[in-house]
């Protein structure tokens, strides 16, 4: 949950922003200026970092990058190694897991056969399955687990995310993953919540929607995820292959620790292919996601249809839409994901209002921090809307400590989360789940961002909203 949040966290910045990139070398003004706050419009601006020196910080021996700008890839380039201690220099198609960025690319997968009328969204899966049944209960006896509950997570399912299997170990099939038997390291996949009553992520569900996938079409994973999404948007340098074929291992990075250790065998086996286990490169990513705006714009069927395409990119639940997460108003709508796997983190980014995004891929632990640096340079090199800068309302000390005070829930996570003002501005002490402590700022009455994390906070007068949770006040 800590992983996630984090990577909710990274996409969910906001601010205002003017398009197009400044300069005659944007990508200089992106590795020269990252920073780990937004600007405050009226404040000094933030401390920039160079990316060398972020990357030193964070222990993080490679980093990929690709921008868009102006519905086209503007750049792409590898920076450091893709292992530490050798010379063996990351390119822009040097491959790198995807982790959980693999969700929204699977889900594709799943809404093309919706639209080839092989699979319905709200339809009970288990009229499906067929290797494998989910099993009913107290929860299910009135709704059910369906593919529109599992895309958006909200199907009550439990099984947050995977650890993945280290080299030498026997990997389980999908169903023994489902069921926590064999080699499986993770808990069995259960409902314990009414489907639909509440967003909850659930890796576990996204397998068990790769599992739907497999049965109906009678094929593996992999190769009906090439057929349907990865040949069709022109990803050539993507598989979902698990474990990586002996050809591509020479072009993968390895993945690294916190402390920019090798992992034990290079890398993690995720046998849960649509939750994790993509192989890719920033590129191929934003490839994608170029072709899902298209869709939802009407110039391009290709892989989606345009209504399928646009309830793709709807909310379900929370932010969640139909795989990828969704935030932004207007100009500024985006959809995103992040991926946090062992020694591996990622993020992806798209505005199709304007044609602007970013994929940042890492192979060390320390790599969601960097990436969200990273992300916020881009933002300030090309004036992506609605991101990197907050425009603060003034607040009056008694408004301030209206807001403040403690705030929590039980369900889906065990949350408290505490306001306190101090000396005219209001904080968000460090919380588990909820990250460090830092400055919360109000943008408009009742809705506030976090300086460092940019996460936007809606105030009720008896609850905090926040990524797609309701946090009640004590």
């Amino acid at each position: 949950m800590r992983a996630f949040l984090i990577l909710a966290v990274v996409l969910l910045s906001a601010c205002a922003g003017q398009r197009g990139a400044s300069g005659r070398d944007p990508m200089g003004r992106v590795t020269a200026g990252l920073r780990s706050e937004l600007t405050v419009r009226g404040r000094p601006a933030p401390e920039t970092f160079s990316l060398a020196r972020r990357m030193a910080h964070y222990k993080v021996p490679g980093v990929s990058i690709a921008v868009v700008e102006g519905g086209r890839i503007a750049w792409a380039r590898g920076f450091g190694v893709r292992e530490a201690g050798t010379a063996d220099s990351v390119t822009s198609t040097t491959l790198f897991q995807a982790a959980s960025i693999s969700k929204p690319v699977a889900a594709t997968g799943m809404l093309r056969m919706v639209d080839e009328g092989k699979l319905a969204l709200d339809t009970p899966v288990n009229e499906y399955l067929v290797s494998w049944k989910l099993p009913e209960n107290q929860f299910t006896a009135r709704e059910k687990v369906t593919l529109r509950r599992l895309a958006s997570h909200s199907a009550g399912l439990t099984v947050h995310g995977f650890a993945g299997y280290a080299a030498g170990e026997r990997v389980p099939t999908a169903p023994e993953i489902l069921d926590g038997n064999g080699p499986s390291n993770s808990q069995p996949v259960r409902v314990n919540a009414v489907p639909g009553s509440m967003w909850r992520y659930s890796g576990g569900g996204t397998t068990i929607e790769q599992l739907v996938m497999a049965d109906v079409a009678k094929e593996p994973f992999p190769a009906l995820m090439r057929r349907l999404v990865l040949e069709p948007a022109g990803m050539a340098n993507s598989t979902f292959e698990q474990p990586l074929p002996a050809a591509l291992r020479g072009a993968a990075a390895s993945g690294h620790g916190e402390e920019g250790e090798m992992i034990p065998g290079r890398w993690h086996v995720y046998p849960e292919m649509a939750a994790a286990g993509l192989w890719t490169t920033p590129s191929d990513l934003l490839t994608w996601a170029m072709e899902i705006a298209a869709a939802r714009g009407g110039r391009s069927a290709r892989i989606l249809s345009r209504p399928t395409a646009t309830a793709m990119l709807t909310p379900q639940k929370g932010a969640s839409g139909l795989g990828p997460t969704l935030g932004g108003r207007g100009d500024g709508f985006f959809f995103s994901h992040g991926g946090s796997n062992a020694g591996f983190r990622a993020q992806l980014i798209y505005f199709p209002e304007t044609g602007q995004g970013a994929a940042v891929m890492t192979n060390g632990a320390g790599g969601d921090r960097l990436a969200r640096e990273i992300l916020l340079a881009i933002s300030a090199a090309y004036g992506w809307p609605g991101y990197g800068e907050i425009r603060p309302l003034a607040m009056s000390p008694a408004a301030l400590d209206g807001h403040a005070g403690s705030y929590s829930i039980t369900e889906p996570y065990p949350i408290t989360l505490t306001l306190v003002r101090e000396e005219g501005r209001l904080f968000k002490q460090a919380a588990p789940l909820l990250g460090a402590r830092e400055e919360v700022v109000f943008t408009a009455p009742g809705l506030a961002r976090g300086v460092h994390s940019g996460i936007e906070y809606t105030f009720h007068p008896d609850r905090i909203e926040l990524l797609g949770l309701a946090l009640k006040k004590q």
